[in-house]
């Protein structure tokens, strides 16, 4: 039996995906994707499976196994991962292509993170006001 292996991150939120020969099933951490909330988050990991189209999808079960990050985070890294799986599976440089004219992150990560925080201020950039009074 063929297994597949892929893995990507957003942010904090880092994706693994195993992709194998079976009914057509997705889980991400264990929930069918039917139930999978929120719906936003739920669309977003839809998308590389309803591009590829449903003579692929029905013949595999995808299991995502996401940890750390946020809720849209993670959805992005389990999308980007579920990508990256269908085109290792199927090999298809179309599939690749359309991925690509599509979205360029359904294949590429983002490398933007988030910037420390700095010393004298609440944020990264925001400073407290200085009073030469």
């Amino acid at each position: 039996m063929r297994i597949v292996l892929a893995s990507a991150r957003r942010k904090t939120a880092i994706a693994r995906v195993l992709v194998k020969e079976g009914k057509g099933r997705v889980r991400i951490n264990s929930v069918p994707l039917e139930i999978y909330e929120p719906e936003l988050a739920k669309w977003k990991i839809m998308e590389p499976l309803l591009l590829a189209g449903d003579e692929i999808v029905s013949k595999l079960d995808i299991y995502v196994n996401v940890r750390g990050g946020g809720v849209m985070g993670q959805a992005s890294a389990a999308r980007t991962a579920i990508a990256r799986a269908l085109v290792e599976w199927t090999g298809s440089e179309e599939l690749r292509k359309l991925y690509l004219n599509y979205d360029r992150h359904l294949l590429v990560e983002d490398p933007r993170r988030t910037e420390p925080k700095k010393p004298r201020g609440r944020s990264a950039r925001a400073k407290r006001q200085k009073s030469y009074r």
